[in-house]
C-alpha cells in the first residue's frame, strides 16, 4: 500500500495553518505528549546520576562521530566475520535497490517489517511495492498509518495524531470488521492479521538502534515483540542502518539503554532488546541469511563540521518532540518530513537539501526545551541558529548550495536599521519618522510586520522618546 499525497516541507506555512485549525489533532497531541512528559519526569527522577549519564552519552557520541571511519571499519570487519553480509548504500536509491535485490535473490514476495525510521527515510515500502513485493509493517502504530496511507507523525509513536475513534473507523473501512471502539477488540484484530503475515513471510526487514564496533553486534529495541518475530521467523533478514548508529564498545550500550527508554516513553527499560551477531545455524531458531545495509544518504557531509556533526548523535528517542511547543501545536505531518519536530528541523535541511526545507529551521521559538530533554545533549537551538544564518546568506548546507532566504525588502530594512543606529542624531530622526509612519498607518504594509501582527498585538511607538521627555522636563 503506497502513501497518499502528504504535505511537504516546501508547503510548511500552509501545513501549519491547516494543523492549527484541527482541534481533534491538537487534542490527541496534547494528551499523548503530556503523558510522555509526565512519565519521563517520573522515570528520570529515580536516577540520581541522570546528568552524568547524559554527559557520558554525549562524550561517547562525540568521540565516535569524530572517528567514524575507524569504528565503521572495525564494525564491518566484526560483522562479516560473524557471517553477516554487509552492503554499502550511498543514498536512498541504492539502499532500496539493494533490499529489492536481496528479496529477489531470496525469492521473497511477502515481507514483514519492524518499525524503522531509516527505512521511512529512504521510502523503502514504496520501492519494494514497485518491485512487486508486499511489505507489511508489524509495529501497531506503523501498521495503522500504512492502512491509512499516511506517513509517521512522531519518531516513536507513528500514529500519535489519531484518536481511538479514527482508528476504529479505519479498521472498519480497511479490514471490514464490525464497528467497535473497544481497544481489546481492535488490538486482537491487529494481532490475528499480523500473525498471519509473520507465518507467511519470506523476508524480514528491520532498522538498527545501535551497532557495536567491538563485537559486530546490532541491537534492535521495541515494546511489542514484532521486531523479534520479524528477525527470527523469516528465513532471511535485512537490517538497514544509518552509519551514525555505530558505538565503540559493548559496555557503551549500558548508558544508552538507560537513557533512551526513559527519555522517549518514560519506561525504565524497553520491553524487548534483540542482540544479533550473525545468522543462526540450521539447528537453532533464526534466519539463515542476515544482511546489513549501511546507509550514508548525506551523513558523511554532516561529519565535516563540528557544529553540524552533533545532529548525527540523535538516538531517535523523540523526547524533543514531546517537549517542543511548536510540535505540540502542529504535529508531525506539518513538517512534511520523515523526521519532524526540533530534530527534524535541523536534520531534514542537511540530509535532503535546504531548497525545499528552508522553512523548518525557523519553526522554533528557540526556547531550549529540546536541548534540555535531549539525552545526548544535542544543542539543537545552536544548530538552528547556524542553519538560519546560512539560509540568510546562501551558504552551503549539508554539502549542497542553499537558497538565499532574505529578500530585497528585508535586506533593505536591515541596511536602514544599521544606518539609523550608527549615531544618536540618526536614531532620533529614524524614531521620529517611525512615529509619523505609525500614525499614518503605513507600518501595516510592511510584509514582516503584517505577518507578525496576525497573531500578536503590534506594539505602538511612544509619542515622545525618552530623550525628548527628559529635555521637556528641563533635566
Amino acid at each position: 500500500m503506497t502513501h497518499a499525497a502528504q504535505p511537504t516541507s516546501a508547503t510548511f506555512p500552509a501545513n501549519v495553518e491547516a494543523a492549527l485549525g484541527d482541534a481533534t489533532l491538537r487534542g490527541a497531541l496534547a494528551r499523548a505528549t503530556d503523558l510522555f512528559g509526565e512519565r519521563r519526569t517520573a522515570a528520570i527522577g529515580a536516577v540520581p546520576e541522570w546528568e552524568a549519564l547524559r554527559e557520558q552519552a554525549r562524550a561517547v557520541k562525540e568521540h565516535t562521530l569524530a572517528r567514524l571511519d575507524f569504528y565503521l571499519e572495525q564494525f564491518v570487519e566484526r560483522v562479516e566475520s560473524s557471517g553477516m553480509r554487509v552492503h554499502w548504500a550511498r543514498d536512498a536509491k541504492e539502499a532500496c535497490a539493494l533490499v529489492a535485490e536481496i528479496a529477489r535473490a531470496a525469492g521473497a514476495k511477502r515481507l514483514v517489517k519492524s518499525k524503522s525510521m531509516t527505512t521511512e527515510e529512504i521510502g523503502l515500502n514504496a520501492a519494494l511495492e514497485r518491485d512487486g513485493c508486499e511489505p507489511v509493517e508489524t509495529d501497531l502504530g506503523e501498521w495503522i498509518i500504512q492502512l491509512a496511507g499516511e506517513t509517521p507523525s512522531h519518531i516513536i509513536v507513528p500514529a500519535i495524531h489519531k484518536t481511538k475513534a479514527q482508528i476504529a473507523e479505519l479498521f472498519v473501512d480497511k479490514l471490514h470488521i464490525e464497528k467497535s471502539d473497544d481497544v481489546e477488540v481492535l488490538t486482537a484484530t491487529a494481532r490475528r492479521i499480523l500473525r498471519e503475515h509473520f507465518a507467511a513471510a519470506d523476508l524480514g526487514i528491520s532498522g538498527v538502534n545501535f551497532g557495536v564496533a567491538e563485537t559486530g553486534t546490532i541491537l534492535i529495541l521495541e515494546n511489542e515483540g514484532n521486531a523479534r518475530l520479524t528477525t527470527s521467523l523469516p528465513r532471511a533478514h535485512v537490517a538497514v542502518m544509518g552509519i551514525e548508529k555505530v558505538i565503540p564498545r559493548f559496555a557503551d550500550l549500558e548508558v544508552f539503554l538507560r537513557l533512551l527508554p526513559r527519555s522517549g516513553t518514560g519506561q525504565h527499560l524497553t520491553s524487548y532488546q534483540s542482540l544479533l551477531t550473525g545468522p543462526e545455524p540450521a539447528e537453532r531458531e533464526g534466519p539463515r541469511e542476515l544482511h546489513l545495509v549501511l546507509l550514508d544518504n548525506g551523513r558523511s557531509e554532516l561529519l565535516q563540521e563540528r557544529v553540524m556533526r552533533q545532529t548525527l548523535a540523535c538516538i531517535r528517542c523523540g523526547a524533543c518532540l514531546n517537549a517542543c511547543p511548536v510540535y505540540r501545536a502542529i504535529g508531525g505531518h506539518a513538517y512534511g518530513s520523515v523526521y519532524p519536530g526540533p530534530i527534524g528541523a535541523i536534520l531534514t535541511p542537511q540530509l535532503f537539501g535546504a531548497e525545499k526545507a528552508q522553512h523548518l529551521p525557523f519553526a522554533s521559538s528557540l526556547c531550549g526545551a529540546c536541548r534540555d530533554v535531549c539525552p545526548v545533549k544535542i544543542d539543537i537551538p545552536n544548530v538552528l541558529l547556524e542553519l538560519r544564518a546560512r539560509l540568510q546568506t546562501g551558504a552551503p548546507i549539508g554539502g549542497r548550495t542553499s537558497p538565499k532566504k532574505s529578500g530585497a525588502f528585508e535586506r533593505l530594512g536591515w541596511k536602514v536599521w544599521a544606518w539609523s543606529c550608527a549615531g544618536p542624531r540618526r536614531f532620533a530622526l529614524a524614531s521620529r519618522l517611525g512615529r509619523v509612519a505609525a500614525s499614518l498607518g503605513l507600518l501595516r504594509f510592511a510584509p514582516q510586520l503584517r505577518a507578525w501582527g496576525q497573531t500578536r498585538a503590534v506594539p505602538e511607538l511612544a509619542r515622545r522618546s525618552f530623550r525628548e521627555q527628559w529635555k521637556a522636563d528641563g533635566r
